[in-house]
């Protein structure tokens, strides 16, 4: 039988770093009971023993393309403590690629299989018991890189605008049933991912203070929400520009490096040494 608490209970996936932990912990700070996922389960473990109530944290180490075992976390999760109030699609991830590259075609597809279509899995056990409770939060992160498709960024921009664009369709399809469905976007953010782009990021801020910033939008329910708010100036301009004036000014934009690109500098840096 599920417990019976008045602690909020939240599902967070990619929670083994960046973005992700750092609502782990804010979350938990708030005396959240917390359903945490991610596919180094050493990582988890070693984040829940840092929180301040480990004995409300249950870790589940998958990968998020797998439907069938985020299905089982989800029910495994409910079966204890019942229905989250709050579930954070979180997991992403991102590489550099060049359409030109046969070899950068499976990372086209995992970038869209983790950023997207393991959203539509996360949010997919809970949609029923929300639905049927007429209560709960489906949040969904995105990215100001999913507004314009960025030179060289072509599978996370796509995978992002799907994200985004999926989210405002669930949003309105759960509208009657009192299902909020929330869309965090954000510009750029200090983790793991970012530290290895090799081109300035205005705005940089700190995941904890993302984490606070988000948590406070998904409290108010707001439909969507850039982070950094400059971030969001920046997005409506970008979203405004004309198509010619867009690829004009774009055509010179940074690049992430392709897996080909960063694995030729680290053997040039093997070299070297």
């Amino acid at each position: 039988m599920a417990a019976h608490t008045t602690s909020p209970k939240v599902f967070i996936t990619g929670a083994s770093s960046g973005l992700g932990q750092a609502l782990a912990r804010h979350y938990a700070a708030q005396g959240a009971i917390l359903g945490l996922v991610g596919r180094r389960g050493d990582k988890l473990t070693d984040l829940a023993a840092t929180l301040p109530h480990p004995h409300a944290v249950h870790c589940y180490a998958l990968d998020v393309r797998d439907a069938l075992a985020l299905r089982a976390a989800a029910g495994d999760f409910m079966a204890r403590h019942g229905v989250p109030d709050i579930v954070i699609a979180n997991a992403g991830i991102s590489h550099g690629v060049n359409t030109e590259d046969p070899a950068d075609l499976p990372h086209f597809a995992s970038v869209m299989d983790t950023n997207w279509m393991a959203m539509v899995s996360t949010f997919s056990p809970f949609v029923g018991p929300m639905r049927e409770r007429k209560r709960g939060t489906l949040v969904g992160i995105g990215s100001v890189a999913g507004v314009r498709g960025l030179p060289g960024h072509g599978a996370y921009s796509a995978s992002k605008a799907a994200a985004m664009t999926y989210l405002e369709s669930l949003r309105v399809e759960l509208r009657a049933d009192k299902v909020a469905v929330v869309t965090i976007a954000p510009g750029y953010i200090r983790t793991p991912m970012t530290d290895g782009n090799p081109f300035p990021m205005p705005f940089l801020m700190d995941s904890d203070k993302f984490a606070r910033k988000a948590a406070a939008a998904i409290a108010r329910g707001k439909r969507f929400a850039v982070l950094p708010w400059q971030m969001g100036i920046a997005a409506f301009g970008m979203r405004c520009l004309p198509r010619w004036l867009y690829d004009m000014l774009f055509a010179r934009a940074p690049r992430k490096p392709t897996m080909a690109q960063r694995q030729a500098r680290e053997a040039a840096k093997d070299r070297e040494s």
